[in-house]
């Protein structure tokens, strides 16, 4: 018996890396899956049917359910397609897990519109189409559980990604409004940044020998280890929403949410002068470093 029998998950991007990983566990813990991947390139372009039937195959080969959808998230239509099929073949829908991605990494001062736009369409956009295609199912039935993956890219800061950085961290607001607004009918949503070795990795530049060092480490992150955790946060004894959590390795993480770290008050009003002058000194000891995520997860993975 597994903590999902009877449920019915939606997993995008689900062909390879992370989503793979989560599909198998999801189906291991006795849901049925709906095997979504467009089967693109990393860039976005192109598709191949191949890796979600994979998945698929592997799934059935091991007494589980599931299906494989082709549909782009980035389409509102598509995005209702999937969640149609759950419904059609499976009768029902119970989890979705927003894992399509794409990346097109350039310096902001190089960054085109259709860089910015294909990235944001996929990551942020396809996961509002995917949760919006499911929300009146779930609120219908009075459950439902979301995870988004968000990124440190978002949370924290890289170079070369403002248009991936500006996605995951709109994620990440996309999720707590999603607690917010569907907790009276019983649905969760939490996102989830994770670390491991995907292809999504050798976008990444790397330069020095210390840079080349930390891809490789990177690289032998396994990524089906993101995927009980994520599994356990969809299991339908979990109560957990609206936060936002990090995996990498053996390691989970928690992360704080925006909230004023410093105040000022002038009962007379500030000017530009006085707001130079004494405000900004004074907030100056709680800024936050201009660094990235590297920087801040420092330490080897455990």
């Amino acid at each position: 018996m597994g903590l999902m029998d009877g449920q019915v998950a939606l997993v995008t991007g689900a062909g390879r890396g992370v989503g793979r990983g989560i599909a198998l566990e999801l189906a291991r813990q006795g849901a049925a899956v709906v095997v979504n991947d467009l089967g693109a390139s990393l860039s976005g372009e192109g598709g191949d049917a191949s890796p979600a039937a994979q998945v698929v195959d592997e799934i059935r080969a091991a007494g589980g359910q599931a299906i494989a959808d082709g549909h782009s998230v980035a389409d509102w239509d598509g995005a209702h397609a999937m969640v149609g099929a759950a419904l059609q073949t499976f009768g029902r829908i119970d989890a979705v897990v927003n894992n399509a991605g794409i990346l097109r990494d350039v310096l902001f001062h190089k960054m085109t519109e259709a860089d910015f736009d294909a990235v944001i369409a996929v990551h942020l956009k396809g996961s509002f189409n995917v949760a919006r295609a499911a929300a009146p199912h779930f609120r219908e039935q009075g459950s439902g559980g979301y995870v988004h993956m968000t990124s440190t890219s978002g949370l924290i800061g890289n170079l070369g990604q403002a248009n991936y950085s500006a996605a995951k961290l709109g994620i990440a607001g996309l999720s707590k409004s999603i607690a917010l607004d569907m907790a009276r009918f019983g649905v969760r949503s939490n996102a989830v940044a994770p670390c491991a070795g995907t292809r999504m990795i050798d976008s990444i530049p790397a330069r020095t020998p210390e840079e080349i060092g930390r891809l490789e480490r990177l690289r032998a992150l396994d990524p089906d280890r993101i995927a009980p955790f994520v599994a356990a946060l969809l299991a339908p004894g979990s109560t957990v929403t609206g936060q936002i959590f990090g995996a990498r390795a053996d390691e989970l993480y928690l992360f704080s949410q925006h909230r004023p770290v410093r105040t000022a008050h002038s009962s007379d009003g500030w000017t530009t002068e006085s707001i130079l002058d004494r405000v900004f000194p004074q907030f100056e000891t709680a800024f936050t470093p201009l660094d990235t995520s590297a920087e801040v997860f420092s330490w080897e993975p455990a």
